[in-house]
């Protein structure tokens, strides 16, 4: 039987769901936080779940963003064969049309970060169309659509390698995991594609992190096939390398590992990872012709009421009279709250401030002293001063750093996840400091910022340069004047903390 789709019930549905996503967690990822929170043992890595848990229950509250990375929107469609649709506009437009209403919602707008002409102008397209639309033809008199939105961190750190048809996945995955850091914001879930073609295993494994988490029911049934036994092996062996919940070291790196499996040429053994991260965003809906399909708010009795734990040994840090004597205190894994004045920039503005300088121009504002944040917030809705704010991956900002620093006094920064070995020496060198704030955490993170006005490049949109005050902003100090990285000592020292345990109990 023929089942006629309206356009705006197919457009209204695609809306509803991207706002629904923007505030809600999966229930099945909350509950999964927080049994790995439950066990945790490392106090940094519990604190930074404990933050994720807290801003999770404030957004499903507040209806706003969970990360202020909103992500690139991917879309899986299945159109039942007996499908029509009442409309003037292709499918391809009517979905993209469903994510422009939606990042554009009044009530709560969200990032716009897709921009066009990617390897020249890099415009933004300001109400982050088009998505990324895969579809399928099937039997049947429905459509039923898989929703995502995919942040740009855990999406950079996205692996693929043709491996020889007698490599082990495992060993590769073993291999590759480390190398991601922590820029995809662990604990997580892990997407791998095997077989079929380059293209067809990176589609395998996106489409495997809509799947639920389930690795515990697995466990207990064990597994009944190859990608079953690669889940099971990989969720172990992951875990063991003790990256943990934001790279800083611990018990959970991983929430599950997910494996989509395609025939592939006798030649080849196609294998892909992509990470998903501590903003997890994705839905499903069916449209059977009865009208639009809006999203079920969730039980919030389901999300587990954590408080922080105050750590003693935390530190209050005045920005406004911050010297070099007193950074020089820090050590690695300290926790901070900062007050006072913050700039903040990323990519966009990095470049420019370079640029700048290499013309020996003046810039918009004074760094001498001072300490910048990478952000690029959310636009503000009523009374907020600003809107989701929490840090990008430092790491894009490594090959600016040296230059930054030693050209305009920058006493420090703050980001997310790790810096890399150029960064580290610039940071040591200069005797600055690096700072780590938690990803997945924005909402929290925007309570600490009290105001904000935009100092510089102020047509870069949500790159431009701001001036926060914040007040008692948790931040861990992650590479200190000396160069000492948790990053690197917090991973060793939980990977060898894992291993004697395990040898013990064999």
């Amino acid at each position: 039987m023929t089942t006629i789709i309206k356009q705006d019930d197919l457009i209204s549905s695609i809306a509803d769901a991207l706002q629904f996503i923007s505030y809600y967690h999966p229930v099945d990822f909350i509950q999964a936080v927080h049994e790995a929170y439950e066990k945790e043992e490392n106090p940094a890595a519990k604190d930074a779940m404990a933050q994720i848990l807290i801003n999770s229950r404030m957004c499903a509250e507040g209806h706003r963003p969970i990360c202020q990375d909103t992500g690139i929107v991917t879309v899986f469609v299945d159109v039942g064969m007996q499908v029509l649709f009442d409309g003037d506009m292709p499918l391809e437009d009517m979905i993209n049309e469903g994510v422009r209403q939606a990042y554009k919602h009044p009530d709560n707008v969200l990032r716009a970060s897709i921009l066009s002409d990617p390897d020249g102008a890099r415009k933004n397209t300001g109400d982050n169309t088009p998505a990324i639309i895969n579809y399928k033809i099937v039997p049947g008199n429905k459509v039923d659509i898989h929703v995502a939105a995919k942040g740009g961190g855990s999406e950079a750190k996205s692996k693929f390698a043709m491996l020889n048809p007698s490599d082990s996945v495992v060993d590769w995955v073993l291999k590759v995991v480390p190398t991601m850091g922590a820029g995809w914001c662990p604990p997580g879930i892990l997407g791998i594609g095997v077989g079929g073609t380059a293209e067809k295993a990176m589609l395998l494994a996106k489409e495997a992190l809509l799947e639920p988490i389930n690795i515990q029911e697995l466990q207990k049934k064990g597994a009944e096939n190859r990608p079953e036994e690669l889940r099971l092996e990989l969720y172990e062996k992951v875990n063991r390398l003790g990256i943990g919940a934001q790279g800083l070291g611990g018990l959970t790196t991983v929430l599950d590992v997910k494996v989509k499996d395609f025939p592939s040429h006798a030649a080849n053994k196609a294998v892909a990872v992509i990470p998903n991260c501590a903003a997890t965003r994705h839905t499903h809906f069916t449209l059977d012709g009865s009208g639009p399909s809006l999203q079920t708010p969730p039980n919030l009795e389901d999300w587990p009421k954590i408080t922080r734990e105050v750590n003693p040994n935390t530190r209050q840090v005045n920005l406004d009279n911050i010297t070099s004597d007193d950074i020089a205190q820090w050590q690695p894994g300290d926790t901070l709250l900062l007050s006072g004045k913050l700039l903040t920039g990323r990519d966009a503005a990095h470049k420019r401030i370079v640029d700048m300088l290499a013309k020996g121009e003046e810039l918009p504002v004074d760094l001498k002293g001072r300490f910048i944040y990478y952000v690029g917030p959310v636009d503000p809705v009523r009374e907020e001063v600003v809107g989701p704010a929490g840090p990008t991956t430092a790491t894009r900002m490594d090959k600016f750093t040296r230059t930054v620093l030693e050209q305009t006094g920058l006493l420090g920064m703050v980001g997310k996840a790790e810096r890399g070995d150029a960064a580290i020496e610039a940071i040591k060198d200069n005797k600055a400091v690096y700072l780590m704030a938690v990803g997945g955490s924005a909402y929290l993170v925007s309570k600490a910022i009290v105001g904000a006005k935009v100092v510089g490049f102020e047509d870069l949109g949500m790159e431009a340069i701001y001036e926060f005050d914040v007040k008692d902003m948790p931040v861990t100090v992650a590479v200190d004047v000396q160069g000492e990285s948790v990053h690197k000592a917090g991973p060793q020292l939980w990977k060898a903390k894992i291993e004697e345990r395990v040898v013990t109990i064999k």
